[in-house]
């Protein structure tokens, strides 16, 4: 520090290494007269995060921070996830939405141990991710003030070009993507340019993790996955930890076409957007999943469950993980998944996943009571005296009611056909 100069306040800030936050390092001192801590955190994305941290200190951040996270995203938020059946609209795993909550979470501790009065973020005012940052950081940090450069600065793509070259911020000289990219190892999402018209086909250069389904294999690959109370444990007969099956499982996916979602999502800021996801790991075993439960829950377990998963994606999308409610919701998961155990065979072709196998010790399936051959368990007697009394208070309401007023019983849409021939 030079003599005489005023030591200043910290800020946190969410550094990714791109044009957008390696500008916001001298913008967010100049504007608020604040030192940048810039952080990182690798959540499976594939980027040199080590790198990350030594253009960080280049560009002039005070110091800088790069963590490895992958170990906790997966077993403290995409297990859970997978477990509750987390699916957003019936077709987004959450990669992203479940990445920010842990990002805000890691940030907030920098926080605390730099002595930070601030932390910011690249985001834009017109998606999810400032909600998710933003209510996490007001739950679990109420007194850190929140900078979102983009939704004030307004500057172009060459705005920030020309801000990066006054300030001598090394910038990579590639070619500007047509599309908005983000990913982590749970997903990859991509929007913008020609997928904005969502009657527009998604054109080629638009995937990457993801072999086009008419272009993979003409034979199919057949995989066995473990679970352990809902946990994915194991594939093909091998233990394996979260990060490096789930890896395992997007190769494989991929090379045959499997995990490519085309979504038109309710975005929680009031917009419809058209949203391109890559997620091989997350569709199969969120189908694995699924059809384990089939055979580990009772009927009324899982037709509950249906809408606990429903709730469950509501919370990660809407930026609501540090939440009473989630906690709530999560020890109803964690109590269904205590038989969830066993294995599920799937094959992978031409961009389908199939289940074609499952089986668990905590089944309650009973071949002795499903089978049509010998060994029939099944007490066909009981059936006439069951469907007596089901039926019992549908065959009273015919006789004293519906019978008696003359009107019979008119198939829906009947009614108002006869209404309208009257007329």
């Amino acid at each position: 520090m030079a003599p005489g100069a005023t030591k200043r306040d910290k800020v946190i800030l969410a550094y990714s290494g791109g044009l957008d936050t390696s500008v916001m390092v001298p913008w967010i001192g100049e504007k608020y007269n604040l030192d940048v801590v810039a952080f990182s955190v690798d959540l499976g994305q594939g980027e040199d995060i080590e790198g990350i941290r030594q253009k960080a200190l280049r560009t002039g951040a005070v110091d800088a921070v790069a963590i490895d996270a992958r170990n906790l995203f997966v077993d403290c938020f995409v297990w859970p996830a997978l477990m509750a059946g987390a699916v957003y609209e019936g077709k987004y795993p959450l990669a992203t939405a479940l990445g920010r909550p842990l990002i805000a979470k890691l940030m907030v501790d920098a926080a605390r141990q730099h002595g930070a009065k601030a932390v910011a973020h690249g985001c834009t005012g017109k998606g999810n991710d400032q909600v998710r940052f933003d209510v996490t950081f007001q739950t679990l940090a109420p007194d850190l003030k929140v900078i979102a450069p983009v939704r004030e600065w307004k500057m172009s793509r060459d705005d920030s070009l020309a801000y990066a070259a006054k300030h001598n911020i090394p910038v990579e000289a590639t070619k500007k993507s047509p599309y908005s990219v983000d990913l982590n190892l749970w997903g990859r999402s991509c929007e913008a340019g020609v997928l904005e018209d969502p009657w527009d086909e998604p054109p080629p250069d638009a995937f990457a993790w993801t072999t086009d389904p008419a272009k993979a294999p003409n034979e199919p690959a057949y995989i066995v996955i473990d679970f352990e109370q809902g946990k994915p444990t194991g594939l093909d007969g091998q233990k394996m930890d979260g990060a490096p099956l789930i890896d395992r499982l997007n190769k494989l996916g991929g090379e045959h076409g499997v995990g490519r979602i085309d979504h038109v999502e309710n975005r929680l800021v009031g917009i419809k957007s058209r949203e391109l996801y890559e997620a091989p790991a997350g569709v199969i075993l969120h189908d694995a999943h699924r059809e384990l439960e089939s055979l580990c829950l009772s009927k009324q377990a899982a037709r509950f469950k249906t809408l606990v998963s429903q709730e469950y994606a509501d919370i990660i999308y809407n930026g609501l993980w540090f939440s009473a409610f989630h906690q709530d919701l999560f020890a109803f998961v964690a109590s269904s998944q205590r038989f969830v155990s066993g294995q599920v065979r799937v094959k992978l072709f031409k961009g389908q996943g199939t289940v074609v196998g499952r089986k668990s010790e905590h089944s309650l399936y009973s071949k002795k009571l499903a089978t049509y051959e010998s060994g029939d368990q099944f007490d066909h007697d009981a059936a006439r005296g069951f469907i007596r009394l089901w039926g019992l208070s549908q065959q009273t309401q015919a006789q004293l009611q519906l019978l008696k007023d003359g009107k019979g019983f008119d198939l829906p849409g009947l009614l108002t056909h006869k209404e309208e021939g009257e007329r």
